[in-house]
């Protein structure tokens, strides 16, 4: 009898989210892929959470799929440790490190933090989700019990992390693995923008845009993220 072989496949979660952010991706790609999800709470910067992941990875080559957060991981991860990668997915993330803007804007949210994390916790998902889907009751609890097990301290050692990392453009056309790119057409955090040159400048990419969808496709869009993800993942060649 033939035996298939599935690729082990990592997912990384974005700020305030955890395993559960994945729940249809761990459904729904169980038949065509070994899943794990990344726990992204312990370390204050990015280079150090890809240390954790890595720590904790199957000794075997994987595949790797970050969202927002998660996707800095993987680029770190892809610098330290390219040889045990097979794939990589990259969704609505950037290569970008944060604007001077965007770097002000993380230390008010960790100020905020400090004294009131559930109106934090409400501004970040009128940002993250597309306006359609904000008066979604399942996904704004799920997106707000994620965040507030989390906790503010997980919180702020995220966003310390985020506003540490690198820029990672010029990295990227050291990535040669086969490489999904993926964003909400209406990601306001991560927009189009930021994964076209993405692609431009890693060689083997593709580009997917989910529509009617914000910055957390993998809970907005999870149907049509599985496509892209089941897709990738059949292009994957395991050694033996």
């Amino acid at each position: 009898m033939l035996t298939i072989q599935y690729p082990h496949l990592i997912l990384l979660p974005g700020l305030s989210t955890d395993f559960r952010l994945w729940q249809h991706q761990a459904a729904g790609l169980e038949e065509v892929a070994h899943i794990s999800v990344g726990d992204l709470t312990k370390a204050d910067t990015i280079e150090a959470l890809a240390a954790d992941v890595l720590h904790n990875a199957p000794s075997e080559q994987f595949a790797l799929a970050g969202l927002s957060m998660g996707g800095y991981v993987a680029l770190e991860i892809m610098r330290q440790a390219p040889q045990r990668v097979l794939a990589l997915a990259l969704l609505d993330t950037s290569a970008r490190p944060d604007t001077p803007t965007a770097l002000k804007n993380r230390q008010a949210a960790i100020e905020l933090a400090q004294t009131d994390f559930p109106r934090v916790i409400t501004e970040l998902m009128s940002k993250q989700l597309h306006p359609d889907h904000l008066d979604d009751e399942l996904l704004v609890g799920l997106l707000t019990e994620m965040a507030l097990s989390l906790g503010s301290k997980t919180f702020i050692r995220q966003q310390q992390a985020m506003a540490g990392r690198i820029d990672s453009l010029p990295f990227l056309q050291h990535i040669h693995c086969p490489t999904l790119i993926l964003c909400g057409r209406e990601d306001a955090i991560t927009p189009l923008g930021v994964h076209q040159e993405m692609v431009a400048a890693i060689a083997n990419s593709g580009l997917v845009i989910v529509d009617n969808c914000g910055h957390l496709s993998a809970a907005e869009q999870p149907t049509r993220v599985n496509e892209a993800l089941t897709h990738w993942l059949s292009n994957i060649e395991l050694k033996s």
